[in-house]
């Protein structure tokens, strides 16, 4: 007799952020039918006696699926076996294609937490329409990178009044006392070798947006400009550096569909982060100057990889955060959004305006661990969503970003349900 299908699948659930995936899908998946799987049968049981102790919940009984990304009849079975799968096994450039496969020919939806613009960006391009035939639901970006930017600039659409222009996004990491006595690393390995591949190969985007893009947007009127790198925020009282790529990106393809499927005028997005002073933020500078020369070239590369704690200044370490940083860590956006009352809208929505933008909107998104706690609920939840609310999501299926994808649903409010979750809030609403 056949298994009874579950409702959701956390594959590579004995890695770093698998395992804390598996302690949040407690709460999360309350309600639902969910097993874990991975290669490896005693490690997969380990964890489930781990997550169970520190939940103080008996998930002896959890299904246990046996899967590879080598081995790809075994990941046609796993995605058979449920509704969703919950991918956590990167890197996605070298691991997540098989996956997604899988998923869209067993007809299983598949969310993950890639910051990977190449890997997302290739998986629309070569999946899109066969995802739409199959009625399966491919959403990447759904922890850290990039559901607070993302549907954070939902969140300022849906409560802004009138239209949006552009939104400057600016972000701080931080840990409640102080780092004293935790540690340096705020990163594992595997986090840590996605980036470096992600860095390496940026010059992929170009070639790949131009297939998946062949027409560029329209201009709209007044273009937002880039601020000066180690410039003051007054809006925050920080020094700030360009943020990665991964979130704009990612805000910018939402926007795209937006445009193309309901005419939306596209929001303009720029992203920073915080230091708190002009040395620390040149440090960042040489660092982030040496991974992007290394990374160019193989043995670069390698030599990031083998010392990630060396090269990354002791973020990066092989054993992850200590579980009192993660417990104390936490991060804050500050969004500010400009642009034109209700009173001032075009009779259509791709004219141009002749006038500045004369409001403005501040809202604050805000989460505990965003590494492992914060990432983990969001990916969760973006899982129970289409689970739920297939029916309040575009189509019928593709391959989308979580902006495209979960405008019309109630993720927001279901983030701010748990423990480790994101609370969305208005600061200001003003006019210029």
């Amino acid at each position: 007799m056949a298994a009874k299908k579950l409702d959701a699948i956390i594959f590579g659930a004995s890695g770093f952020t698998g395992k804390y995936t598996v302690f949040e899908a407690v709460s999360v998946l309350k309600g639902l039918t969910w097993g874990i799987a991975g290669r490896n049968q005693e490690k997969l049981q380990s964890v489930l006696q781990e997550m169970g102790a520190k939940s103080k919940t008996d998930l002896s009984q959890t299904p246990i699926v046996i899967a590879d990304v080598n081995n790809e009849d075994s990941l046609l079975e796993m995605a058979k076996r449920c509704r969703i799968v919950v991918n956590t096994a990167g890197p996605y450039r070298f691991f997540g294609e098989k996956v997604v496969k899988a998923c869209i020919e067993a007809g299983t939806h598949h969310v993950d937490v890639s910051g990977e613009p190449q890997y997302m960006e290739t998986m629309q391009l070569r999946y899109n329409d066969l995802a739409k035939e199959r009625g399966v639901y491919i959403i990447s970006a759904c922890g850290f990178d990039s559901i607070p930017a993302d549907m954070g600039v939902t969140f300022v659409e849906k409560n802004f009044d009138g239209v949006v222009n552009s939104v400057e996004n600016f972000v701080h990491m931080g840990v409640k006392g102080g780092t004293k006595g935790l540690g340096s690393a705020s990163l594992n390995t595997g986090t840590w070798e996605s980036a470096i591949h992600a860095i390496a190969n940026r010059s992929e985007s170009v070639a790949i947006r131009r297939k998946l893009f062949p027409e560029r947007l329209p201009k709209f009127q007044p273009v937002l400009k880039n601020r000066s790198p180690l410039s003051r925020a007054a809006e925050v009282d920080k020094v700030i550096l360009p943020f990665p790529e991964t979130d704009k990106s990612v805000v910018m393809r939402s926007q795209r569909f937006l445009y193309e499927q309901d005419k939306k005028r596209p929001v303009q997005m720029q992203a920073y982060m915080t230091l708190p002073s002009w040395f620390a933020g040149s440090v960042v500078v040489v660092f982030a100057v040496v991974i992007g020369i290394l990374s160019k070239f193989s043995f670069g590369r390698q030599l990031l990889l083998d010392y990630p704690s060396f090269f990354s200044g002791g973020m990066a370490s092989r054993n992850g955060p200590s579980k009192e940083r993660m417990e104390r860590s936490f991060f804050r956006m500050t969004m500010k959004a400009t642009g034109w009352p209700k009173s001032d809208n075009l009779a259509e929505s791709t004219d141009q305006y002749t006038t500045p933008p004369t409001k403005t909107l501040t809202v604050r998104i805000t989460g505990p661990n965003p590494g492992y706690g914060s990432t983990c609920v969001a990916l969760l939840s973006t899982a129970k969503t289409i689970l739920n609310e297939s029916d309040k999501m575009p189509s019928t299926g593709g391959v989308l970003s979580p902006g495209a994808a979960f405008r019309n649903t109630s993720l927001i409010s279901e983030l701010g349900k748990y423990e480790h979750g994101i609370k969305f809030e208005i600061v200001e609403n003003s006019k210029l």
